[in-house]
Parts: structure tokens; sequence; C-alpha cells
């Protein structure tokens, strides 16, 4: 059965403590680092004694692969995944977030699904390539990825799941899930809107069921299909004002995804018995 779980990421701009501290109280099973510039987001010592202090398991590791976090784990992209895969099989975790290279890493882009069978074997983890979107400007769209936003396309044996990067490229969730199949290994619980739609230049990261995602269609038909990786609430509280807000999002959002589960696995259950 899936952990339900939330990213450190959620709770910017907060202390990484107190991510560890709104995870629980949200009744998160477990949270996902996204490693920042923060050194504590990669300090294990740091993030081992969080998570036995706050009893929040580390299920999922983010590299740092943002356009801010360049410079962590130095500039080497190769060498950024195998750390931040040491870090996760250090701590427990079992999968490593990671996105597809940026058009100008050219190197990188025609060595990176090697490099990703090859860290996911030395470090026995699974490393899952996250879909992402083209970057719009006015009337015009500038694929960033290469060699596109959609990892499905790479021969990679697993992919993360990410509803708000679906939403900016105006495509369904759904439809990615369907394609993707049983390399669908984790997945980003958020909401959005296409900037087709509503303009805008940043994924939103909403509240499921607060865009035009078919977020409950999707946790449907993949529980009901048999999914068992980690779902990672991934929502911006950073407007919520108070912790206690910030709690409230994060735990509609865990529950969100329990009960479009449950409801998956029950369909699944009924099939298997008729």
């Amino acid at each position: 059965m899936s952990q339900i779980g939330v990213s450190t990421s959620s709770f910017f701009p907060l202390k990484l403590e107190d991510s560890f501290r709104l995870a629980q109280e949200a009744g998160a099973d477990g949270v996902e680092v996204m490693i920042t510039n923060d050194p504590q987001t990669y300090d294990p010592r740091v993030l081992d004694f969080l998570s036995r202090r706050f009893d929040m398991p580390i299920l999922s590791i983010h590299a740092p692969v943002l356009l801010l976090t360049q410079g962590v784990f130095g500039y080497d992209p190769s060498e950024k995944l195998h750390r931040s895969a040491e870090l996760a099989h250090m701590l427990g975790a079992d999968t490593v977030v990671v996105h597809p290279p940026f058009r100008w890493q050219l190197a990188y882009s025609r060595i990176f699904v090697d490099n990703v069978h090859d860290v996911a074997d030395r470090h026995d983890v699974v490393v899952a390539v996250e879909n992402m979107f083209g970057w719009c400007a006015s009337r015009f769209t500038f694929e960033a990825y290469a060699p596109g936003w959609n990892p499905g396309e790479l021969d990679v044996p697993h992919l993360t799941l990410d509803f708000s990067h679906a939403a900016m490229q105006d495509v369904s969730a759904l439809t990615l899930a369907r394609q993707w199949g049983d390399r669908l290994a984790h997945v980003h619980l958020c909401d959005g809107t296409s900037p087709k739609e509503n303009f805008h230049l940043f994924d939103e990261h909403l509240v499921p069921g607060q865009g035009t995602q078919p977020v409950a269609q999707t946790m449907e038909a993949i529980s009901q299909a048999g999914f068992g990786g980690h779902v990672i609430a991934e929502v911006s509280t950073r407007n919520a004002g108070t912790d206690d807000y910030r709690v409230q999002m994060v735990k509609s959002s865990l529950d969100y995804a329990r009960y479009y589960q449950a409801v998956g696995r029950e369909r699944h259950l009924a099939e298997a018995s008729g």
C-alpha cells in the first residue's frame, strides 16, 4: 500500500525543523526532503535527527536540480544525482526524484538515461524522473528540457507524475499515468490550471481539487491498477499566513489522496473477486 507523505518544499519558506513538525501535525506517513541551498537539507545527521524526533520517516529525496540549487553538490549533474542517491540510501529513503536535463546541458542529456540506470543500481534506490513543462513567455513556449518535458519518452524504468507540471504543459495527468503504466513509481500530489485557461508564468501547486487537473480520477485509476509507490503532497502553503492553516492545507491534501486511493483499491478488489 502507498505511503502518503508531504514534501518539505510545501512549507517553504519555513525552516526544515518546522517542515518536519508540521508534517507530523498534518498526519503524514513521512516526508520527501527537497534539497535546497540550506545545508541542513543535505546533512544526514540533521535529517536523521529530525526524522527520529518527529517520528517522520524520510520516504524520498528530491535531487537539487532547480536553477536556484545549481551549485549544491557541485556543478556536475551526474555527481549531483549520485550524491542525492547516496544520501537517500543513508537515510533509508527508497526513492530519488530528478528532473530531465535542461536543454543547455547538452553533454549531460546524452548520458542522462545511462546515469539514471547507473545511480539506481549503484545505490539500490528508485530514480524516478519527473514530468516537467515548457516555459511560457507571452505567446511563445520555450522547451527548457532535453529531449523534452515528458520523461515517458525516455528509456528509464521509473517516473514521477506531478499534476501541477502537467497543468503547465496543458496535458492531462490521467493521460500521462495511463501512457506510463507500471513505470509510474512516484506521485507529487497537487493541482493546477493551464496557462491557456488562466495565464500565469509559474506552476501553482494548488491543493487537490482547486485546479482543473483530473486528480481524483487519476488517484482512483492508479490505485485500481495496483500502484504501490509513494504519494507526496507538494502543495504551496507560502501564502497560508499561519501554521494552522498550512497544516489544514496539507492535511486536506493527504485526506484527499487516502480517500480516492481507497476508492480505487475497492474497485480493484471487486474486479479481482468478480
